[in-house]
């Protein structure tokens, strides 16, 4: 693996040293990233559900307004989860699961899962846990006829951004799938379960089912919807670099596996600059608003995997790796490669 890529000319182990001067927060701006994103969500929240006496359509734009600031909230417990936000690891863990309840996912338990995700990212013999499965031809061409039609629907765009989601937030995350023998894991799961429910049973008793179904699961629809694509199109996109176990290196994947996606300035406030996403993924104790500095003061890094949003929505076509071309390529594209001898 080539130590000099995309117009960096250090190592990608070279740049942890400097990285590591923006890891101390700012805790005053930290505390206030969080009310300016907890205090309009939950505004915007008494504002739908007043506004279930009046048309649906403006409840559903609240909700789907609401699924934006969810995104975010999510973006704050994802630091959370790195320690990043304040210099206490408990004040980041007591914070990291009240918003765990808001975002639907279980705090301590996501978080071993995020863990494992940067401890195997872009490595294809690592530990897919927390993390979208991705296949070589040969492995997929090896697959059994039900393995191969189950990895299609798997990797299908539908499935992606209509389904996957809905099944992880609500499903997924309510049981410890993956750490199921850790009792600590299981009562992440339960006591987030737990919360939701009484916060869900205490909308039904003032108010029946309407602020579930108008509010609460639109909301968490646009705001899971919307994770899922940004977090797959960090690793999934026409440039993204994967190595087998024995070649991959943790620093290289991180810089060089993990992509910049342009959005237009309101959106990157709504996903709190996680699309600065190589930089995060080389040292991920950097708090969510230094990764602008970051890339200001090294203009090195600042060019780096940019993919636009078209070019992400085109990434969702793409399913397996070619280790030849050393790029992801369609199934469509793979049905041309030749089969090795």
């Amino acid at each position: 693996m080539g130590s000099q890529r995309q117009g960096t000319k250090k190592r990608a182990r070279d740049w942890v040293r400097v990285l590591a001067q923006y890891r101390e927060p700012d805790e005053a701006r930290s505390w206030f990233e969080i009310a300016v994103t907890l205090g309009p969500f939950l505004a915007l929240w008494a504002l739908a559900w007043v506004s279930l006496d009046g048309p649906r359509i403006a409840t559903l734009a609240l909700a789907s307004l609401l699924g934006l600031f969810l995104m975010r909230l999510f973006a704050l417990q994802h630091d959370c989860g790195h320690a990043a936000l304040f210099r206490d690891r408990r004040v980041n863990d007591w914070v990291g699961r009240v918003l765990g309840v808001l975002t639907l996912s279980p705090y301590t338990t996501w978080r071993k899962m995020h863990a494992t995700h940067h401890e195997n990212a872009g490595n294809l013999d690592g530990d897919f846990m927390g993390d979208l499965i991705v296949l070589t031809v040969e492995r997929f061409r090896a697959l059994g006829p039900w393995g191969r039609l189950g990895y299609r629907i798997y990797r299908n765009p539908i499935f992606i951004l209509a389904v996957s989601p809905a099944l992880l937030f609500y499903v997924l995350y309510r049981i410890p799938v993956g750490l199921m023998s850790h009792r600590r894991y299981w009562a992440s799961c339960m006591i987030n379960n737990a919360v939701l429910l009484a916060i869900l049973g205490a909308m039904v008793w003032a108010r029946g089912w309407e602020p579930v179904l108008w509010i609460f699961l639109p909301s968490t629809m646009v705001g899971a919807t919307a994770g899922v694509w940004i977090f797959y199109c960090q690793h999934q996109w026409d440039g993204a670099q994967f190595d087998f176990g024995d070649d991959w290196q943790v620093h290289e994947a991180a810089l060089h596996g993990s992509s910049q996606l342009i959005l237009p300035g309101w959106m990157r406030w709504f996903t709190a600059n996680f699309p600065i996403h190589h930089v995060h993924h080389l040292y991920a104790r950097i708090p969510c608003y230094r990764l602008p500095e970051v890339v200001r003061d090294h203009p090195e890094l600042e060019p780096m995997n940019k993919i636009t949003i078209g070019q992400s929505l085109r990434g969702l076509n793409l399913a397996l790796w070619d280790p030849e071309a050393r790029r992801l390529v369609s199934f469509a594209e793979a049905k041309h490669l030749p089969t090795p001898a």
